[in-house]
């Protein structure tokens, strides 16, 4: 026979749970014995292990209650539905566990790997950090407003960023934005980017840098998380729009007279090269952009 403290030591609860169950009338209280002490036998220790399972598996006392008296085949039934919900319960937390995983895991949190990626990339061939951001931050919008397409754009900018004359653009666009804005330098920088932009359209044709449908206010959205983020592209996107270019999410050539050209978007995307400037036409740039957060290609 045991104490009552031998009970609970033996059934993993303490005393004062014992004392609980007897009170919820969850487990018999056995009379005294002559030495004014309650003695429990082995049953108790097994009804004790039944109840400290199921309360702890979150089955409520009452419930407890009920399955204690239920006869064998209805228990099996009763832990077999709580199984269920515990297996239920698990993968949920474990849902929650990869998801507070997540929230170190930096640019996987809003975006798929392959995006993550290829921002990894661009970090290797040295291109500056906050280009890379700027191009990280399009992406985000981009990815929530159409997911689809994500395999089509990262294809288009892979076969990009295997272009030295692509990378060379991101190196002298991030030298650009450590210009001041009376900075003479800039100046330089911006006729190299507007050569280069130049060379790309009448080499490979407008079409080779318009492949992305992104409507007016997610340009808008772009261009602003852009300047945000660095606030000198706003010098150099008026620079590029004296050399025939305007615009960052959505670039366009500019005609002599300094409006866009046929309204043909030439450059775009979470890569943009300026994106303030031109005129929203309703189709806004087909473009994946060669630079990111410019967008260029």
């Amino acid at each position: 026979m045991l104490t009552i403290g031998e009970l609970a030591s033996y059934s993993g609860v303490t005393v004062r749970a014992v004392r609980h169950y007897h009170a919820k009338g969850l487990l018999p209280e056995p009379e005294r014995d002559h030495s004014g002490y309650r003695r429990y036998d082995a049953s108790a220790v097994v009804e004790l292990i039944k109840i400290r399972t199921l309360a702890e598996a979150g089955v409520p006392l009452a419930h407890v209650r009920e399955l204690l008296q239920a006869d064998e085949e209805e228990f099996a039934t009763a832990v077999a539905d709580i199984d269920k919900r515990l297996r239920a319960e698990i993968r949920e937390r474990q849902r929650h566990r990869e998801r507070i995983a997540g929230l170190a895991a930096g640019d996987h949190l809003a975006l798929p790997s392959e995006v993550v990626g290829y921002l990894d990339r661009l970090r290797a061939l040295g291109v500056d950090e906050r280009i890379v951001q700027v191009e990280r931050d399009g992406w985000i919008p981009l990815v929530a407003h159409s997911p689809e397409r994500v395999p089509e754009w990262m294809a288009r900018k892979r076969e990009q960023i295997a272009d030295p004359q692509l990378i060379g653009f991101y190196l002298t666009l991030g030298q650009a934005l450590d210009r001041t804005d009376d900075d003479p330098r800039l100046v330089e920088l911006a006729d190299k980017l507007a050569a280069y932009i130049t060379q790309m359209a009448d080499e490979h044709g407008e079409e080779y840098i318009d492949d992305t449908d992104i409507e007016p206010p997610l340009v808008k959205l772009m261009d602003t998380l852009a300047f945000n983020r660095v606030p000198p592209a706003r010098r150099l996107i008026e620079l590029l729009q004296k050399r025939g270019w305007t615009g960052w999410t959505k670039l366009e050539r500019v005609d002599s007279t300094g409006g866009v050209a046929g309204q043909h978007p030439a450059v775009c995307h979470r890569s943009g090269v300026g994106g303030q400037g031109g005129r929203e036409s309703p189709r806004v740039g087909r473009s994946d952009g060669i630079v990111p957060g410019t967008g260029i290609a």
